[in-house]
């Protein structure tokens, strides 16, 4: 790890002015010397943190309209790297086109698939074709590469000032509650802290009747902020259920309900104990 006061590399998923680059900017704090590196895929950002090319990495695991990102879920319940801390990003989109491009000039859009379907009221209304791109900044980045003056760009603020765009139009998502959460992944553990704090973790039952619900009882009296099953990857028509509770694992009270899970689980890991995010960024 490198020194407290040294420069830390933090690793995302995109190019440079994505959303996840602004969480990487903003994992750690203000005042932190932070260089955000951009990998290809979530894997690659996974393993530059094991492989100690970043010190930490951020991986979306949900998104408020369209909810959980399973492959970076999956990701996570895979290595063997902790969560030391979440950052929730708000997910503002804008059109943005080459310098001297007007509206009336456009006539097709690209960006990531699930940003084009954050903005189809205004896709829709101009009749544009949607163009689906690998990532929202690498659609602005490729548009002032090619030079092409009918497509626009969906993005964030910082890929138009990165790649020299010229914003047409700000807060153009559907909904106003746009909202994307980080998980912050460390080669070592989290330091001890009084911040409020989230758990996660991951867990397979057998398939007896009742079983499911007699190892979430195991739970009763926190509070679950998030639960959802996956199916296994390993085993056709078996799950695994992702659980978020509120609370630090060091609290007695949530330390027995642990216990209680992992004792009646086939399958478990806490993939961390965390602070939570406190506000949001971008």
């Amino acid at each position: 790890m490198s020194d407290h006061a040294a420069r830390l590399t933090v690793a995302f998923q995109g190019n440079p002015g994505s959303y996840g680059e602004i969480a990487a900017l903003n994992a750690l704090g203000e005042g932190r010397d932070v260089e955000s590196r951009g990998y290809p895929t979530f894997h690659e950002v996974a393993r530059a943190v094991e492989a100690g090319e970043a010190d930490f990495g951020v991986l979306p695991v949900e998104n408020s309209l369209m909810g959980a990102i399973h492959q970076s879920i999956d990701l996570l319940s895979e290595t063997d790297l902790h969560v030391t801390g979440e950052v929730v990003v708000r997910v503002s989109h804008c059109l943005m086109a080459l310098p001297g491009v007007a509206l009336e000039d456009i006539r097709r859009v690209a960006s990531q698939q699930p940003a084009l379907d954050q903005c189809t009221v205004l896709i829709r209304k101009h009749g544009w074709q949607p163009v689906a791109a690998h990532d929202t900044a690498g659609s602005a980045k490729n548009l002032a590469q090619s030079g092409e003056r009918d497509l626009a760009a969906i993005a964030s603020s910082r890929a138009a000032e990165l790649y020299g765009l010229n914003i047409l139009a700000r807060e153009i998502e559907d909904e106003p509650f746009n909202f994307t959460r980080f998980m912050i992944l460390s080669r070592a553990e989290p330091a001890p802290s009084d911040a409020p704090h989230k758990t996660s973790l991951v867990f397979a039952v057998r398939h007896t009747p009742g079983f499911l619900v007699e190892t979430l009882n195991e739970l009763r009296g926190l509070n679950l902020s998030r639960i959802e099953s996956r199916p296994r990857r390993d085993r056709a028509w078996s799950y695994l259920m992702y659980v978020d509770i509120e609370g630090d694992a060091r609290d007695p009270r949530v330390a027995q309900a642990l216990a209680g899970v992992l004792r009646k689980a086939s399958y478990a890991k806490i993939i961390g104990s965390y602070p939570a995010a406190q506000g949001t960024v971008g």
